[in-house]
């Protein structure tokens, strides 16, 4: 095996070591929190982001923040968040920052109102500093990493390392969620998303970056696997993930996951030459021969459960009244909320409390929004409304300029799926949409234009 080949199965070995032994003891998860955040920032400083270190050291915080929120390794809730800010920062401070990333400032000051709004009318009861900044963290750290990634010029192979850099923690998180759950045929009951699945933790979000990971090691099959040993490797990750995401029986990561590499699949054949569109076309085979092995071995061991949640339907085979768990109502009573408040909205972290008068429930009864898009509207009002258009028709202008980007419409995609359906609570669909915004060029630029923009 080549050097770089060994290299690679050393991490993979390693960061499925920390999953088996964050598992063993616990209480080694916080010790790996605060090393990735103070290693990802001497690593930055020590390099001078001479080759997007920022963003390879942000990736990786991206990719571990539900693991370590699983196991207690966030000594705050929304750190990841505020990690990634800060390390785009020291970034910007070495190597600059757009002058025309002019949206993304524009749409943070769309913000701001809806944050100054919120300190008078929040209620007294209400940990103001935690419930603004749960709320506004999201779409905070999305437009600061995109003015950080705002046409900066980078290659594809470092496209590709960031990738990695993403996917190497979710090899942790995996692997920690199969000794969490090493029978789930004892454990699966019902068709509602499972918390023993999920490692004890939100299936939503684990679905989420567990989809996430699939795509990633799956776009490292076509274009980082140039020997039968990486594909072999690469793909036997791939379907693991798809079998632990599937289990937790939470259908929008999975289903995120899916529609972004058949998106990616459709780029590359459209771009490929005949004998690249062969090899595709075999890949395509293997993925749906994949596919259907991993879903009828997921099948097996949830005895036709995971089948009937697919389906919408109870443990029983009755449908559902909801087809998404109840989200529908939620979304429904914020774009109540935003029509009573249309201008400015009801202020940040106000439209639970809004929901809950409105429902005559107390704010503890009342569910959190689980779809960005109406929160913005409702929280927002029309600055909402002005700031969601920003962030939707700017990567697609771009891309009418750089068609070459490859990754630019699954990111987008990742953002506008994920958000629908699990908020802004992590800081991977901040992070993957800012990445829409790099300039990919084919070969490896000079460190001189590394750092310049278009």
């Amino acid at each position: 095996m080549k050097k770089d080949e060994i290299l690679y199965l050393y991490l993979i070995a390693f960061h499925a070591a920390i999953g088996m032994i964050v598992f063993i003891a616990p209480f080694l998860s916080l010790l790996y929190g605060f090393s990735i955040v103070i290693f990802g920032a001497v690593f930055i400083i020590k390099k001078e982001n001479k080759n997007n270190e920022a963003l390879i050291a942000a990736a990786y915080v991206v990719g571990s923040e539900v693991f370590l929120r699983m196991t207690g390794g966030n000594p705050l809730y929304e750190i990841s968040k505020y990690s990634v800010i800060i390390f785009l920062f020291i970034g910007m401070i070495y190597t600059g920052f757009s002058k025309n990333a002019t949206p993304y400032w524009l749409f943070i000051l769309l913000l701001i109102p809806g944050v100054i709004l919120s300190t008078f009318v929040l209620n007294y009861d209400a940990q103001m500093r935690k419930t603004i900044a749960f709320n506004i963290s999201g779409p905070v750290c999305l437009g600061i990493a995109s003015i950080y990634t705002y046409r900066r010029k980078i290659s594809l192979e470092s496209m590709n390392s960031i990738l990695l850099s993403m996917g190497l923690p979710i090899i942790s998180m995996m692997v920690y969620l199969i000794f969490y759950a090493p029978n789930v045929r004892d454990i699966v009951t019902g068709t509602s998303s499972n918390l023993q699945t999920s490692g004890g933790f939100g299936p939503n979000q684990v679905s989420t970056i567990m989809g996430l990971g699939v795509f990633i090691f799956f776009s490292r099959i076509i274009l980082e696997s140039k020997t039968r040993n990486m594909v072999i490797i690469n793909i036997s990750i791939a379907f693991i993930m798809s079998y632990r995401g599937i289990v937790t029986f939470s259908r929008g990561g999975m289903f995120t996951g899916f529609f972004m590499i058949v998106l990616l699949l459709f780029f590359l054949y459209f771009k490929s030459s005949k004998r690249g569109r062969l090899k595709l076309n075999i890949l395509s085979i293997l993925l749906v021969v994949g596919l259907i092995s991993v879903w009828t071995y997921s099948s097996y061991q949830t005895s036709g459960l995971i089948e009937k949640r697919y389906a919408n339907k109870d443990a029983l085979g009755r449908s559902k009244k909801s087809n998404f768990s109840g989200r529908e109502e939620i979304a429904k009573g914020e774009w109540n909320t935003f029509l009573k408040n249309p201008f400015f909205g009801v202020g940040v972290g106000k439209g639970v409390e809004a929901r809950a008068e409105a429902s005559g429930k107390t704010r503890e009864q009342t569910h959190i929004s689980h779809d960005e898009i109406t929160r913005m509207l409702s929280e927002h009002g029309t600055l909402g409304i002005i700031g969601l258009l920003i962030l939707f028709f700017t990567p697609l202008v771009l891309y009418l300029e750089n068609k070459f980007n490859m990754y630019l419409l699954c990111f987008v995609l990742f953002w506008i799926m994920t958000i629908n359906h699990a908020a802004m609570r992590i800081a991977a669909p901040a992070f993957v949409y800012s990445l829409s915004l790099l300039n990919i060029n084919l070969f490896e630029p000079s460190k001189k234009k590394e750092t310049e923009f278009e």
